[in-house]
């Protein structure tokens, strides 16, 4: 009589974690396929014994060695044993859904004011433990889905998320106005408190993403700190935008009198004269404006200044600090004799002393000096003074 051979393989699909055979009488010489990323279990009489991974295997007494223990298996013929076969999903579960039923409670770290918020997201699950997720989870049921893991852990994420989430804000002092800038470390610290959670079931928790936080938007108490928060960002940011603009005038102006020095300079290389001359060429002028007590001081200090000039700048300043500095009108000032050197009678032709006839304007006729005191000849290039 010819050996009856079964063929016992995964028929799910890729979104189911556990699937159970629905064959469970099985012939010895049966063969069972497992595919990469699966394992399969044996259950005999209600227990857990032999776990396969991926290949072929012949199911005889030799293969499954837990099961030789319970059951004395015919070699030669095709008398069945009863066992049930259960094929686990080790593939990572995507994009699993979830979010709090209820708003969590907590002090505001920042602000210290009482806050209800929110959260959901997106997390991924995969199988670590095939036999205790079949112990602790699947039970008798024949099969295991994505959409019925997640409600099996719904208990556990609304219990256990909601105080995480009070925790991390609190222990990580997280602003309510500024946790969107924190999502993915918010994130991980919370994977970090639920992973062993979710390893008491056999599952591994690969990802937890949160990407929603529900703030209380419309609470009276809410947006009064929210102003205040974003009105300090304001103050700071405007207060920045005013010291950057004072830097930037600062080095304006600087950067405009090293232009203005520079073109100074070069005015005065293309002219041929030098800062000192230049500067006591002002004084000067600054000397001769000044009128009244003092001006003979101002005039030395001017004259003094004056000398290093130079010949073609020095004779026609000379010329009219003298001016400037004599002062008085030339009707009015005292004169002496270009000849007796006697004193004259204001506005005379005349000296009432020899007789001659006077410069009237007591004005050198050669150099154009002024004449302050007598004498003969012009003290500025020496010419004898006219009669």
């Amino acid at each position: 009589m010819p050996k009856i051979v079964d063929v016992i393989k995964y028929e799910g699909d890729n979104s189911t974690f556990v699937w159970k055979h629905p064959c469970e009488d099985f012939n010895t010489n049966t063969q069972l396929i497992v595919h990469e990323s699966q394992e399969a279990i044996f259950f005999m009489n209600g227990l857990a014994l032999d776990l396969f991974g991926p290949g072929r295997y012949t199911l005889e007494t030799q293969n499954i060695p837990l099961v030789r223990n319970f059951v004395n298996l015919p070699t030669d013929g095709v008398s069945a044993f009863h066992c049930e076969v259960y094929f686990i999903n080790k593939t990572e579960q995507m994009a699993l859904r979830w979010g709090t039923d209820s708003k969590v409670q907590y002090v505001e770290p920042t602000y210290r004011f009482p806050l209800s918020i929110g959260a959901s997201g997106e997390m991924s699950l995969a199988v670590d433990d095939s036999r205790k997720l079949l112990v602790k989870l699947v039970g008798t049921e024949n099969s295991l889905d994505r959409q019925q893991l997640t409600a099996y852990f719904r208990s556990i994420l609304m219990t256990k998320v909601k105080t995480y989430i009070a925790q991390t804000m609190r222990a990580n002092a997280i602003n309510i106005f500024e946790i969107d800038e924190q999502l993915e470390k918010f994130s991980e610290d919370i994977k970090e408190k639920l992973i062993p959670d979710f390893l008491d079931y056999g599952i591994a928790l690969k990802r937890f993403n949160v990407t929603t936080v529900v703030k209380p938007d419309g609470d009276v108490q809410y947006e009064r700190f929210k102003e205040l928060h974003f009105r300090q960002y304001a103050d700071i940011a405007e207060a920045r935008l005013h010291q950057q603009t004072e830097v930037i005038a600062a080095q304006t102006a600087a950067q405009k009198v090293v232009i203005d020095s520079q073109a100074q300079a070069t005015k005065r290389q293309q002219e041929g004269y030098t800062y000192q001359q230049e500067r006591g060429f002002d004084v000067a002028q600054d000397a001769a404006r000044n009128e009244g007590t003092g001006q003979f001081t101002n005039m030395g200090i001017g004259l003094g200044m004056m000398s290093g000039i130079g010949s073609t700048i020095g004779a026609s300043v000379n010329s009219a600090v003298t001016d400037a500095f004599s002062g008085a009108d030339p009707a009015t000032q005292n004169r002496f004799c270009d000849q007796c050197g006697a004193e004259l009678t204001p506005g005379a032709a005349f000296c009432d002393n020899c007789g001659a006839p006077q410069n009237t304007l007591g004005i050198c006729a050669k150099c154009g000096f002024k004449f302050i005191k007598p004498g003969k000849f012009c003290p500025k290039c020496g010419a004898k003074r006219e009669g």
